[in-house]
């Protein structure tokens, strides 16, 4: 296995469980006193942008997973 491919692989890892991260889940304070969450809203802005990137990133991690393993 080519050690660019590992490199590579192990930075797209540490920036997915960034983006991920960066998310914003749940409806705050609300969701602990029993209010649903039953809101719908649109992403807009960085929550947009943050789940674009992670789709993008997580087709690039599992393309270079593909790639190591065949040329392994």
């Amino acid at each position: 296995m080519p050690i660019y491919l590992a490199v590579a692989q192990m930075l797209i890892a540490v920036a997915l469980v960034a983006v991920v991260l960066l998310q914003v889940k749940g409806g705050g304070l609300g969701g602990i006193f029993g209010q649903p969450d039953g809101v719908y809203r649109t992403r807009r802005g960085i929550e947009k942008t943050l789940f674009r990137l992670t789709i993008v990133l997580a087709i690039v991690f599992v393309s270079l997973a593909m790639i190591t393993v065949a040329t392994s």
